[in-house]
């Protein structure tokens, strides 16, 4: 167990000297832990900070405090194994919300300062004043409040003002998105994506049966127009699928001069242009598709989770020209959504809440990016390039030399951290060489430790062939 190496916050010493604790035990039963004494004798620290390291845990759901009595870790339910034939994406995606893994590869601004608090106090406020039997029992386009407040929210420096009724609400952004594909874009269709993509965009994509064709963004988040332009004279390309402001995972934005000439390339041939804006709203000064694309075949997506938090998994999207086909789609697909979770979250717009937490989100994770870079430098300068991110929630980093990241991946796993690979963000086999780290992470936890064991994973790991 390494203890020895001291933690730039000492509490981290005592969250990692008890993670290892709790993991050398059964996790299907409770344990009673050291006392706080104990462990500071142990690791010669304060009481101070062995009750910062204690809170961690307890804030973590691995611990639970019981009155005069002590701390007792919290049994965990065995989870059900992954089969052997799990692609990488699973295991990724299962390993980060583990309890005791270290999650370099979460996608959640939110988790910075959510604003789940207020939510729920504002829903306590609406069911207080409004008796659930004045109420619909469900309303499958959305809850009107919330259609309207994201229809004034979308219709600022809009030339032509949205209306409620090209709102449509889902559950979540997978949702949503595969109704808009299953109403607007035939099965077997091509769908042209930034490279590299959301891999719950290229998933939702593959599902549909669509033949997904990627446009590789360079270091400075630029397409090369002319290939394109090449690809859609001889290819019957029907949606395209981009990033609103910035590209995620790269963290780079297109000059607006290239997203005016790519609108140009869409129109003209009726493609249909479906715009992710599920980071819009935490960089509004980027330039955005919907400034220059054609209305009639533009249809905007996102999700609230990114700016409120894990309260509000809703999604929406806006689109002006095929109301009357979505609105059969959501009819069909019967949805019931919480009506008073969605009037709490149209409160939260109402009040100008949402319009504050965008922005100090904003300046979170241009910090939060920051002491990342700070961090990169110190410890792998010599393994990664990293360039800071316009915008965003990510680093994406490329090795010094062409390693295989998917085995970097592999190893750290093995040891509690998890990173996302690049070859995630692409289908067409891009990107081997590189990783999305993200910025929004838990700073109480050991990251500069995490990120040296990043470092020595990719100096070790196998050249790509």
């Amino acid at each position: 167990m390494d203890t020895q190496r001291t933690p730039r916050f000492t509490y981290q010493k005592v969250h990692r000297y008890l993670s290892h604790w709790l993991d050398a035990r059964p996790s299907g039963q409770a344990h009673r832990l050291p006392s706080l004494r104990e462990v500071a004798q142990q690791l010669q620290v304060s009481l101070s900070s062995c009750k910062q390291g204690f809170a961690l845990l307890e804030s973590q759901g691995r611990i639970q405090a019981r009155p005069k009595v002590g701390y007792f870790s919290v049994a965990q339910a065995p989870t059900s194994p992954l089969p052997p034939t799990a692609s990488l994406l699973d295991r990724v995606y299962a390993s980060a919300r583990q309890p005791g893994m270290l999650a370099l590869s979460s996608d959640a601004p939110a988790m910075l300062g959510a604003l789940d608090g207020p939510l729920l106090m504002l829903e306590r406020e609406l069911l207080r004043r409004s008796p659930p039997a004045d109420l619909p029992p469900y309303q499958p386009l959305g809850e009107p409040e919330l259609r309207a407040a994201l229809a004034r929210d979308y219709s600022q420096g809009s030339p032509e003002p949205w209306q409620a009724d090209q709102v449509f609400i889902g559950p979540d952004l997978r949702c949503v998105f595969d109704i808009a594909l299953q109403a607007l874009i035939p099965a077997g269709s091509v769908a042209l994506v930034e490279s590299p993509c959301s891999w719950l965009i290229l998933g939702r994509l593959r599902a549909a049966g669509l033949q997904v064709f990627e446009a590789p963004l360079d270091g400075e988040g630029r397409m090369d127009l002319d290939a394109v332009a090449r690809m859609l004279d001889t290819t019957p390309v029907r949606v395209a699928v981009l990033s609103s402001r910035v590209n995620t995972p790269q963290g780079s934005a297109m000059p607006a001069a290239d997203k005016r000439r790519l609108c140009e390339l869409l129109a003209r041939r009726r493609v249909w242009l479906f715009e992710n804006d599920s980071y819009g709203g935490l960089c509004p000064n980027l330039p955005s598709y919907r400034e220059h694309a054609d209305p009639e075949q533009l249809l905007v997506f996102a999700s609230f989770d990114k700016s409120i938090g894990a309260e509000a998994p809703f999604a929406y999207l806006l689109c002006r020209s095929a109301t009357a086909t979505l609105a059969e789609a959501f009819f069909a697909r019967g949805l019931r959504l919480p009506s008073y979770r969605q009037r709490a979250i149209a409160g939260l717009y109402g009040s100008g809440r949402i319009d504050r937490q965008r922005t100090l989100l904003g300046k979170q994770l241009a910090a939060s990016a920051a002491r990342m870079a700070v961090l990169l430098k110190q410890h792998a300068y010599d393994c990664l390039q990293a360039t800071l991110p316009q915008a965003g929630a990510a680093f994406w980093l490329r090795a010094m030399r062409p390693v295989d990241m998917d085995a970097v991946c592999e190893s750290l796993l093995a040891e509690g951290i998890v990173i996302a690979p690049g070859s995630l963000f692409s289908q067409a086999g891009h990107w081997r060489d590189h990783l999305r780290l993200s910025v929004t992470v838990d700073w109480r936890q050991d990251i500069e430790g995490a990120l040296v064991r990043l470092a020595q994973a990719v100096r070790q790991a196998p050249q790509l062939p």
